[in-house]
């Protein structure tokens, strides 16, 4: 699938918390859990530049998604706190952490898009450098001290 430009320089994980039960899920879509495509070959983690571009913007990149996949604006939240970058051989792309601000996970948003909601630990054998994004995540929500990204 292609990005949008405003995609290009950014992935995006989703993330739908629920309080009451604890239960973190991601969605995988196809073999990745990023959207809209998973990092190219050769990422590698890097710090977060002294100055982020308007192209690595966290609301842009919540607006590309909901005008890509049809969501609700309303119903998602750009988690600031998250700050992943990778370098690649194209310059650094930033992933963004989207959460679900609703009662259940939106299934029926990603099932065209070939997506699947997961915990954490239904993902064992998953992509490493994907599965470390997303330990971030966890830890950032539900980690010590109970975050509450």
């Amino acid at each position: 699938m292609s990005a949008p430009d405003s995609l290009t320089r950014n992935r995006v994980i989703f993330a739908h918390f629920d309080s009451y039960s604890t239960a973190l899920v991601f969605p995988r879509h196809g073999k990745t859990m990023l959207w809209p495509d998973a990092l190219p070959e050769g990422a590698t983690p890097m710090a977060a530049p002294a100055e982020v571009g308007p192209e690595h913007a966290g609301e842009p990149v919540k607006q590309a998604i909901v005008a890509q996949l049809g969501l609700n604006p309303d119903d998602l939240v750009h988690v600031d706190a998250y700050q992943q970058w990778v370098q690649t051989a194209d310059g650094p792309v930033r992933i963004h952490l989207l959460r679900f601000d609703t009662f259940e996970a939106p299934k029926a948003a990603f099932e065209p898009h070939e997506g699947v909601f997961k915990a954490i630990s239904e993902l064992r054998g998953h992509t490493m450098s994907e599965l470390v994004l997303l330990r971030e995540v966890f830890n950032l929500i539900i980690g010590a001290g109970g975050g509450r990204a």
